[in-house]
């Protein structure tokens, strides 16, 4: 029998769903050994839960007549490679997996492609290669669609002997794979390996209809007794202040600026002889900085907008401002409002972009800013404002504010990709990246040179207005800028330790850069405990004196020794939890069971408040239980 003909019975039998599931399974190990936090802690039953799914899709094929069966194979194949792809891609940008939930996120498509050089793999193609060569086969006709024979009493009998295996499987596999994945809400890669990535997306789509369900917290009333409990034993234990700081800015001004994708660790360094943060360094080293102050895990500017404002823990990727924006908050415009502060938002691009339009419109602000209120439009970097025309307009607007400012800036010149496109005069980069060039990493590093230089600018446009010595400033990157194993940023970072752990490089991803300057008060101060964005909120208003009625974060000047992230991480000064406990010098896993017991209590502690605060804070964000 001739190769062709083989091929095609095969291709018109029941082999094709074998195939079929074959690949899958192949295609579906490829994507947790290619994403790294779950291929480290795969479990065996992770591995039997994707091979039981997989049978389940097999058993339903080959119960099909045969010309179905090769569309719909070839259609199965394609839809879950597709998810699969999706879900790499998305971990190599974000450490997380794609949810049903981003699909409103989709109208941010131009952001969504920027991104691509970062996270496209040539080991990708991998997930449709065998697609292509099916229809291959079905366009040059060495597969041929052949029609429905009939099936004996035998074939049928057989049939539904497969059929009802598959139900079994199916009924078995999905109820207690998805419930595991429930179980583990906050975290996709525990999820993943309790219900494999078939059950997290199965739990995934019945979560997003059963949102209110799953939350702890259905009522204001009994969700507010926990916090109130929450926050007064964290003023017991954590309360004392370490610096006299209460009211030291009353009557200030404040700027707030966030900075597009500033990671900690390009402080301080040089490549090839020439400082990438020369203004940042010099603004830190004279400021108080804050050398351990983490994002929310999730990788948008508008998560971090969210938690600055808000004091809560954002949603998923980018929803508390597409989904949920017209929950109502004690925001930060609303308690500087209390003391008659002018208070504006200012962004370089247009109100569209993350529906910042409608979510700053429903804040209480005098002045919403956005590129089309801005004057001078004469240089756009990707598409956005300039730093350098976005600062020298902002301060003439602060110029004209009769009352003390607050003002919510955020520069976006350092977006990816990182290619600075439409900047007028690259002499502002004032680095050579060398080996680098022209790699996404050194893309990168050039970005940041040029924020930095546009920040120098911001401070000295600022002093000739005589408007820096009354005002506060405080600056923060607002998440990662590149994927956590990103390979040229690993081997920078290689040169000033070592001894890299991946514990220090999954703290590195989640660091950014932060300093706040008080005007005539402490300089030169370093503050090395973890701090997260919640905290700036209860921190300014401890500064400023203004009454904050509801913060899941706590002012910074005091004791509190750990923070959390939204996808159940502790960092505290000397441990990092993601499943386990590790110590932070190390890098290595601790065994709990050797740990004295006042360790193990500490632990425990952290750990209980951190879900104590994500229930909380998800329960409003679902709930709208501040309303």
């Amino acid at each position: 029998m001739a190769k062709k003909e083989v091929v095609n019975k095969v291709l018109n039998s029941i082999g094709i769903a074998i195939l079929i599931g074959i690949l899958l399974i192949i295609k579906t190990f490829l994507f947790y050994h290619s994403t790294i936090a779950i291929n480290e802690k795969l479990e065996f039953n992770t591995l039997i839960g994707t091979i039981s799914f997989i049978i389940v899709i097999v058993c339903f094929l080959s119960i099909l007549p045969n010309r179905t069966r090769i569309i719909v194979s070839i259609i199965i194949d394609f839809v879950i490679s597709l998810l699969l792809f999706g879900d790499h891609v998305y971990y190599v940008y974000s450490n997380s997996v794609l949810s049903v939930a981003q699909i409103s996120n989709l109208q941010y498509g131009e952001e969504i492609m920027n991104t691509l050089p970062m996270v496209i793999q040539m080991k990708q193609i991998l997930y449709f290669l065998d697609i292509l060569i099916f229809i291959g086969l079905l366009l040059t006709k060495i597969v041929k669609l052949e029609k429905k024979e009939k099936n004996t009493k035998k074939q049928i009998t057989i049939k539904a002997v497969v059929g009802v295996i598959g139900i079994v499987i199916f009924c078995f596999v999905g109820i207690n794979y998805v419930e595991k994945g429930k179980q583990k809400s906050y975290n996709k890669d525990l999820q993943i390996r309790e219900a494999t990535i078939f059950g997290y997306h199965i739990s995934d789509i019945a979560n997003a209809f059963t949102a209110k369900q799953q939350t702890k917290y259905k009522t204001y009333d009994s969700m507010i007794q926990d916090y109130n409990n929450l926050k007064n034993e964290y003023e017991i234990q954590y309360g004392q202040e370490r610096y006299p700081l209460k009211g030291i800015l009353e009557d200030k001004n404040l700027i707030i600026l966030q900075l597009e994708s500033v990671q900690e660790f390009i402080l301080y360094k040089e490549i090839n002889g020439v400082a990438i943060t020369p203004n940042l360094n010099q603004f830190l080293t004279e400021n108080i900085e804050f050398t351990n102050m983490h994002m929310q895990s999730y990788s948008t500017t508008a998560d971090s907008e969210h938690s600055m404002i808000t004091s809560i823990y954002p949603m998923e990727n980018g929803m508390s401002f597409s989904r949920y924006f017209t929950n109502t908050y004690d925001d930060l415009f609303k308690i500087f409002n209390q003391k008659d502060y002018h208070t504006s938002y200012m962004h370089g691009n247009y109100p569209y972009f993350w529906n910042r339009g409608n979510v700053y419109g429903r804040f209480d602000l005098d002045e919403l800013v956005f590129k089309e209120q801005f004057e001078d439009l004469s240089e756009n970097i990707n598409g956005d404002l300039s730093d350098e025309l976005f600062y020298k307009q902002a301060v003439q607007k602060w110029k004209t504010y009769d009352n003390p400012f607050m003002s919510y800036i955020v520069a976006v010149s350092s977006h990816t990709p990182y290619t600075l496109e439409g900047l007028q005069d690259r002499s502002k980069v004032s680095i050579d990246v060398g080996k680098y060039k022209d790699t996404y990493f050194g893309n990168y590093l050039e970005a940041m040179n040029y924020a930095d230089y546009a920040f120098g600018i911001l401070l000295q446009e600022l002093k000739e207005e005589g408007l820096y010595e009354d005002t506060a400033i405080l600056v923060f990157g607002d998440h990662n800028g590149l994927n956590m194993y990103n390979e040229e940023m690993i081997d920078f970072l290689s040169y000033t330790n070592a001894n890299l752990t991946d514990v220090d490089i999954k703290l590195n991803y989640t660091r950014v850069a932060c300093g706040l300057k008080i005007p005539g008060g402490m300089s030169g101060i370093k503050i090395e405990k973890p701090i997260n964005k919640l905290d700036m909120k209860p921190t300014l208003a401890y500064l400023f004196k203004l009454e904050d009625n509801f913060s899941l974060g706590t002012n910074v000047f005091t004791n509190k020794d750990f923070v959390c992230l939204n996808n159940e991480r502790i960092i505290t000064s000397r441990h990092y939890y993601d499943e386990v406990w590790y110590d932070r010098k190390t890098g290595e896993a601790l065994n709990e069971e050797e740990l004295d017991e006042d360790t193990r209590n500490l632990l425990e502690k952290y750990y209980q408040s951190m879900k104590r605060e994500l229930d909380i804070s998800n329960s409003i964000s679902v709930n709208n239980l501040l309303k």
